[in-house]
């Protein structure tokens, strides 16, 4: 650790230290006198509407300095912020959840390089990396044999390997899943179909994209080093998978039996980075309620340094600090934490940093897949995380006529004075672009509470994945409100006596009805 952060990170501690001494004096919430009493302390009294601005800023400075050099996953800064936020928690007395007796809940990611080179012969045409193919995976390979369609290779059914043995041969299947609409399903479609020609034995598999994200974006995307989750099978290492350009359905002979294709790749350089979630427990005060969990989840990490931020950088300045994507985020459930442990709601609290969600919501995707606390348990999560703010006089909330605590998120935010404005910017589909969507997949009420904003305008485009994006660009009197509202909505959440639902014929719902319905 360098100097100047090891002096950050004294300070940092030094100050929430003392401030929770202060506050210790004057609000006597933890002993079990009072644990029953949760809400009938004044509001005013409530630990949140004393957080001091210079905490806040204090913890942000840190986390979207210089030194962490981005955040980046599987990086240095990144774990180094990810020791921060353990330390507050210990700090702050919070139970530890991770997988080995502490707060890390530990990742282990494939980092993959892009491929130098990649030829595919159909016939009389030539087809290569860059233009009309990407490599999504895989080592060198020279193959060449007659390949064998399976539809979207997801089922054994008909439309599937129903009756195809494809042990050592080329897979061609259709790009996507029939409810794959954003980013994350499509990727999590490719990586499934990938993980089950291994486990059929396929020598290869071909994807005949048509998909909603631009062909120019996907090969801007896989020219680059990327960050995944290993891919779960019995066979090691992944085969070569690709994706062909599709979108005028100019391959579509590749469907038909009999055709035979030469493939030639670099393949993909691979290696395993280790990051983590952050994650710590405050215990409820009711003796009912307390086996429920509210989770506060919020990414810390960020893009990282130069070329691996993917967006224009000068030469004075290639780091990619992500002061609002997502210090603030980082610093709402810190605070929050705080606030909760200080005068315990009525049910436990899982507040949860996570990681991995700039390279493609890895850390919540691991993370519900592999929960802390058990998801049927999980009755809500409030999740923050945004691009930026070009209003300060309201929070943006994705999902908020969607989750069941509207009323609970508008009081949160009306105590500190700010508005609140529901589903900004639905041209972009937020609500699945942030670690919410896999709470949501697996049927937990999970909106993104974000900083203000209405649209994607100049302002927000600023900052958004830009060099710029540094802590002095910052309207702390802001960003300290914003901490206290998301902090005393989490409260007013996890004190509710009945449990927030999902609106009637929302397209989660039913996986709530599954969960929520096991016994």
């Amino acid at each position: 650790m360098q100097t100047s952060t090891l002096l950050a990170f004294l300070a940092g501690s030094l100050l929430i230290n003392t401030s929770l001494q202060a506050q210790s004096r004057t609000v006597k919430t933890t002993s079990t006198r009072t644990v029953t009493k949760t809400s009938t302390v004044p509001p005013a009294r409530l630990p949140e509407f004393s957080i001091p601005r210079a905490e806040v800023e204090s913890h942000i400075r840190f986390i979207a300095s210089d030194e962490l050099e981005g955040r980046r996953t599987g990086e240095k800064g990144n774990w180094t912020a990810a020791r921060y936020i353990a330390e507050q928690f210990r700090l702050l007395g919070l139970k530890p959840a991770g997988d080995q007796g502490d707060y890390f809940q530990r990742i282990n990611f494939e980092k993959v390089k892009a491929a130098m080179s990649a030829t595919l012969l159909l016939g009389k045409d030539t087809l290569h990396a860059g233009k009309e193919l990407v490599i999504m995976a895989g080592g060198p390979t020279d193959l060449s044999g007659e390949v064998i369609y399976v539809g979207y290779g997801l089922t054994d059914g008909e439309d599937g390997y129903k009756g195809r043995d494809v042990k050592g041969r080329i897979v061609v299947a259709q790009g996507g899943s029939p409810e794959a609409k954003g980013p994350g399903e499509i990727f999590g479609a490719s990586r499934n179909k990938r993980k089950i020609a291994m486990d059929k034995g396929a020598a290869a598999l071909i994807e005949l994209y048509s998909e909603s994200i631009p062909w120019g974006f996907v090969n801007q995307y896989f020219s680059r080093e990327q960050i995944t989750l290993p891919t779960e099978s019995n066979t090691g290492k992944p085969i070569t998978h690709l994706w062909i350009n599709n979108a005028n359905n100019q391959y579509k002979q590749l469907k038909e039996a009999g055709q035979t294709v030469t493939l030639r790749t670099s393949g993909r350089p691979q290696s395993t980075v280790v990051s983590a979630n952050v994650a710590g427990i405050i215990e409820g005060t009711d003796p009912k309620l307390k086996n429920e969990y509210i989770v506060l989840s919020a990414h810390f990490d960020h893009v990282g340094v130069g070329k691996q931020g993917g967006s224009p950088y000068q030469a004075s300045d290639s780091i990619f600090n992500g002061a609002r994507d997502n210090a603030i985020g980082t610093v709402a459930i810190l605070e929050a934490a705080k606030a909760l442990s200080l005068q315990r709601p009525s049910r436990s609290v899982l507040v949860l940093a996570l990681t991995g969600e700039e390279v493609g919501l890895l850390g919540s995707k691991y993370y519900s897949e592999h929960p802390l606390v058990p998801l049927k348990q999980t009755i809500f999560d409030l999740n923050t995380d945004g691009a930026g703010y070009s209003d300060t006089t309201i929070i943006s909330v994705i999902g908020l006529e969607r989750t069941g605590a509207k009323a609970e998120i508008e009081a949160g935010a009306k105590a500190f004075g700010l508005g609140v404005f529901g589903d900004p910017a639905p041209e972009q589909g937020l609500f699945d672009r942030s670690d919410n969507v896999n709470f949501a997949a697996k049927g937990v009420p999970a909106p993104d509470f974000a900083p203000g904003f209405k649209s994607f305008d100049q302002e927000i485009g600023k900052y958004y994945h830009q060099a710029t994006d540094n802590p002095e660009s910052l309207n702390f009197n802001y960003v300290l409100r914003f901490c206290q509202a998301y902090a005393h909505t989490a409260r007013l959440i996890a004190n509710r006596p009945t449990r927030p639902q999902w609106s009637s014929g929302d397209k989660y719902e039913p996986a709530a009805k599954a969960l929520y319905t096991q016994e």
